[in-house]
């Protein structure tokens, strides 16, 4: 597993063990860490199999015969990363113990057009009622999967020397399970949620400064990491001299984030540490190898997940001659 290396002085302890926690491998590596949260994955499936069934079930699986019996693949159709597995098991599993899912590729795989990446063998019913489900967490996790190997590609951040992160601008009820689909697609997880980190923006900072609100997370909540966003180098200045943790450059430019950057590697050769350096806002895909090579450690976008498409996968059924209807 590749390490995450940061230029220039070292970043503070709190936030070196965020990233050791994310165990995040490269595609193709240790897989552990790119699992969702086991019940995450659960209480997901029975929202989502809740709102396909109710009120009456399957009305139309219940048409088919007791004794069809399903025997098939899932395949995907189109370019991609893998990523929504252990949801896809789990949906069939709701619906019925009789349904066998067999895995021949697991979440980070790479996927081409007629890769089979699934066998799906049971009572033919059960498996039409939760194949859309399936499906449906399938695709979309996959899409982010997908959508963060792109910008980790064209960011240059195989190498370990940059970081693309999500944000928490997630599906609402689905935020583990986006965050693992970003780690299967080689990118790295920003904060969990509010209770994370204290993140200062211009919001928060309204009526105040950045230096009393440093010390005023540091008083409120030790041990926590504090980010502040900087939309100019004055607030970059005024965040070192603060001691914050971590700063946001906000819809800069590459040139002033050269300068930013160039700051805060000053600062962090007199010191002896330095904050982390995270760009956000207003990056594209087609401008985030430019945003890479200024130094920057994170690059942050929520387009892995609001921006990202579905990958096309889907359930291809064969029946058994004798049970066929």
């Amino acid at each position: 597993m590749e390490e995450f290396v940061p230029s220039g002085a070292a970043l503070p302890e709190r936030l070196l063990v965020h990233f050791a926690d994310q165990r995040n491998p490269g595609i193709g590596e240790d897989r552990a860490s790119v699992e969702p949260p086991v019940d995450a994955v659960a209480d997901a499936v029975v929202l989502a199999l809740h709102e396909d069934l109710t009120p009456d079930g399957d009305v139309s699986a219940a048409l088919v015969p007791d004794d069809s019996v399903a025997d098939g693949v899932i395949a995907s159709r189109a370019v991609g990363v893998l990523a929504g597995s252990s949801c896809a098991t789990e949906a069939f599993a709701q619906v019925s113990s009789d349904i066998e899912v067999v895995w021949l590729r697991v979440d980070g795989d790479r996927l081409a057009p007629g890769d089979v990446v699934a066998t799906v063998r049971g009572p033919l019913a059960a498996v039409l009622t939760a194949e859309r489900t399936a499906l449906n967490f399938l695709g979309r996790l996959s899409g982010v999967a997908s959508t963060t190997a792109r910008w980790v590609e064209e960011a240059g951040a195989v190498d370990g020397l940059v970081r693309i992160w999500d944000t928490r601008k997630t599906t609402p009820g689905l935020r583990a399970l986006e965050r693992a689909a970003v780690r299967a697609g080689g990118g790295w997880n920003h904060r969990t949620n509010l209770s994370h980190w204290v993140m200062l923006k211009d919001n928060h900072l309204t009526g105040t400064d950045i230096a009393s609100a440093v010390a005023s997370s540091r008083s409120l909540w030790p041990g926590r990491t504090v980010h502040v966003e900087c939309e100019t180098l004055d607030q970059v200045r005024e965040s070192l001299e603060a001691g914050a943790d971590a700063l946001l450059l906000d819809n800069m430019t590459p040139a002033s984030i050269n300068l930013c950057v160039a700051v805060v590697h000053t600062h962090g050769e007199r010191h002896g540490t330095r904050p982390l350096i995270e760009a956000s806002g207003g990056i594209t895909l087609d401008r985030v190898a430019e945003v890479a090579a200024t130094g920057v450690d994170c690059i942050s976008t929520s387009a892995l997940t609001n921006g990202a498409p579905s990958l096309d996968l889907g359930l291809d059924l064969n029946l058994e001659p004798e049970t066929r209807v």
